[in-house]
């Protein structure tokens, strides 16, 4: 089978035509797929065919049918989930990783890979201001992030009782304590589930009003612990207490861990960084680069202070895989051996933006999010929570009426932001967390909840 150069060239030049006319019409199209469009997506529903369809007709159908179909989570107004719309630079990056299709777990066979990738791991420990001697690894999100960290963790807290749970796994184990909030993200509790603490086999630690972790509540433990902290909640954007939980962890020998999948960016901006103080005092540290980095999906982050720790929890050798090498083998660090090089698109991200972009995109979304609080709250809806970073949770009055004006939004189509409930209130989470995303598109979003919500009784 054969692609000839040309035929190369003119799909590519193609695909690329189709994609910038999607992302040029994301500011202009209703951010919500409509009905007909959604319907649409049954066109796909075929058996496969036996002979070979010319990729260019292939990339004319996706776009057809698929593009419309797509829920605007790029654009500048889709406030549902914590999402970044992708950057240029790390965009065009993620086009050219593909096209270089390297397997980026070894340094000999993928040296430049996994030589961007260690740089830009380096210059997210120190524009986060962790500890320099951490170890890194890029994986799929925060999820994968948790796995990673909460293993070397595992390995950590176990090996200073005398137990090497890489050879013998849990079985006879000492019993590991696991402290968590009672707002603890669900990603959390499936990650200690998947390295074998259980979801539900955790100490709870009651929140306060905005889901911060109650330190004064702490329990007193004995033996191997981890205490896993959050610092951006997923309803409000607190953080917890990191100063107290870590001097809480120092006096019981604990491991402390930092849910931070985008509460951890707060640490660049210079209004929002104490609410993270006593952050590099941790051992282990998650966040998303597809959250308010705001590069392609997938792509996490994992951190520990400890890299012998990590390296013990995910190294893996065999004698057919080049492993010798005088530079960091990403495998060594990662749950995959097979992974594409996730870490060029936060490389070009950073190398773009630099310290001052990154900076003013947090901030900016910060500032973005006290505009629709302030607002929405002169317009007379109910702000439910303290906006201290890009969460903004909103009642309309009774729950029903509130799930009532959140559908009718997101069927108007001008914005497009979820349900939630939040201490037993129904409310509207707007999350800020894109790039592209204007004062206007502030201006707009308002105007459109201020009109739908006067219309829906």
């Amino acid at each position: 089978m054969e692609v000839m150069n040309n035929d190369l060239h003119l799909l590519l030049t193609d695909t690329q035509q189709r994609a910038v006319r999607y992302l040029t019409s994301l500011d202009e199209r209703p951010v919500a797929p409509s009905p007909n469009a959604v319907a649409a997506l049954s066109a796909f529903d075929v058996p496969l065919q036996h002979e070979p369809v010319d990729a260019r007709e292939v990339i004319a159908e996706l776009d057809e049918l698929g593009s419309p179909a797509t829920m605007a989570m790029a654009g500048p107004r889709f406030f549902g989930f914590v999402i970044g719309g992708t950057l240029p630079a790390p965009l065009a990056a993620d086009w050219l990783t593909s096209a270089w299709d390297q397997n980026t777990g070894l340094y000999k066979s993928t040296p430049a890979t996994s030589h961007i990738e260690q740089v830009a791991l380096r210059w997210l420990i120190d524009l986060l201001q962790l500890p320099p001697t951490c170890a890194g690894a890029f994986v799929t999100g925060t999820t994968v992030a948790h796995i990673t960290a909460l293993a070397a963790a595992r390995h950590a807290v176990l090996e200073k009782v005398g137990w090497d749970v890489e050879a013998n796994g849990l079985f006879g184990a000492p019993a590991v304590n696991v402290v968590v909030g009672a707002e603890a993200h669900p990603t959390l509790h499936k990650a200690l589930g998947v390295v074998g603490f259980g979801r539900t086999r955790v100490i709870r630690v009651p929140t306060d009003d905005q889901g911060r972790m109650r330190t004064d509540a702490l329990p007193s433990v004995d033996g191997p612990t981890i205490i896993c902290a959050q610092v951006g909640n997923v309803n409000t954007g607190a953080c917890d207490d990191l100063a107290a939980i870590c001097d809480w962890a120092e006096k019981h020998g604990a491991w402390v861990h930092v849910d931070g999948a985008f509460g951890l960016w707060a640490r660049v901006a210079p209004s929002r960084a104490h609410l993270v103080a006593g952050l590099e005092r941790a051992d282990s540290w998650s966040t998303d680069g597809h959250k308010w980095l705001n590069v392609p999906y997938d792509s996490g982050v994992a951190f520990v202070r400890d890299g012998d720790a990590l390296r013990a929890a995910m190294a893996v050798t065999a004698e057919y895989l080049p492993t010798q090498s005088p530079y960091r083998n990403p495998s060594d660090y990662t749950p995959e051996l097979s992974r594409r090089a996730r870490g060029v698109g936060v490389w070009a991200a950073l190398r773009s933006l630099g310290r001052r972009g990154v900076e003013e995109l947090i901030e900016q979304n910060c500032r973005q999010a006290r505009d629709f609080a302030s607002q929405l709250s002169a317009a007379g809806f109910e702000i439910l929570n303290d906006v201290v970073l890009n969460q903004v949770l909103v009642s309309f009055g009774d729950p029903d009426r509130t799930r009532r004006v959140i559908a009718a939004l997101q069927d108007d189509g001008t914005m497009w932001a979820g349900e939630t409930v939040w201490q037993k209130k129904t409310a509207m989470r707007i999350s800020v967390s894109c790039w592209a995303t204007s004062d206007d598109d502030v201006l707009r979003s308002v105007a459109a909840i201020v009109r739908v919500a006067a219309a829906t009784s």
